[in-house]
């Protein structure tokens, strides 16, 4: 029986580990039977206790994830926004809350959502040609799944804003340099560095790693609460503005927004 309750999550157990494969070509996009799977599958990992870690990668070689489907917007529905926001907050807040080791092979793009699942897990190695954005405002959104609040929390404030209200997209050099991953590995080589890294944790009490990680996201996580909520609020206010529907649709449109500030 498959751990996973989605066919766009693969999931392979090797020893201690829990192989994640976002698999929704093409471009592994999230959407809404995704993400209450990603949730799901936590929970049944939490309750296994001999998994001891969860590494997540992309299937194919471009993507690791290209965040949400933004057709799922295109109509300014403030419903679609508030369901959306919930799931993708549940899904992230669960995979940032599981009590093993949780690593990030970003083999590919990882762009709004993408980067933001990887910025859950506890630890991000990236192949030398990843990519890496929050470009919601680009498109009349912003980050709702912990993009402001964890980004910031990584690589300081003036890179989070660089990269959030500039629209800066970084390579994986330039992510390792700003704290954004922790390692950079040739490409092709992130899942296998990553399951290392894992069976290297897998090495330690699984008991004292879950007690060490609650007391490391401690003050984070005391800080951050509010920002969470906070964000799938304004996300979905932004669904009563003229930008909101002119972003999504100029780039479904492949064009340049025309922006009335309104």
């Amino acid at each position: 029986m498959s751990l996973s309750i989605s066919e766009k999550l693969k999931v392979e157990l090797r020893g201690h580990t829990a192989v994640l494969t976002i698999d929704n070509p093409g471009a592994n996009t999230w959407d809404v039977e995704s993400l209450p799977a990603l949730k799901d599958l936590v929970g049944k990992l939490n309750d296994d206790r001999s998994i001891y870690a969860l590494v997540i990668t992309g299937a194919g070689e471009k993507f690791f994830s290209a965040g949400a489907d933004l057709k799922l917007f295109a109509d300014g529905d403030p419903a679609t926004a508030r369901a959306m926001a919930e799931y993708f907050g549940e899904a992230f807040e669960a995979l940032a809350d599981f009590r093993g080791v949780s690593i990030a092979a970003v083999n590919g793009f990882a762009m709004g959502g993408g980067l933001e699942v990887a910025m859950a897990c506890d630890i991000r190695i990236a192949e030398e040609q990843a990519q890496m954005a929050l470009p919601e405002a680009g498109v009349g959104l912003l980050p709702c799944a912990g993009g402001t609040q964890r980004l910031s929390w990584l690589v300081g404030e003036g890179w989070a804003k660089r990269m959030i209200l500039c629209g800066e997209r970084v390579n994986a050099a330039t992510a390792e340099r700003i704290g954004l991953v922790e390692e950079v590995v040739g490409r092709g080589e992130a899942l296998e560095r990553a399951i290392a890294l894992a069976e290297q944790a897998a090495k330690q009490s699984p008991i004292s790693v879950a007690f060490c990680k609650r007391l490391v996201h401690t003050g984070r996580d005391t800080v951050i609460a509010s920002g969470l909520e906070g964000e799938r609020d304004l996300f979905v206010e932004l669904f009563s503005t003229t930008d909101q529907r002119e972003g999504v649709n100029a780039f479904l449109e492949k064009r340049k927004p025309e922006w009335k500030n309104s």
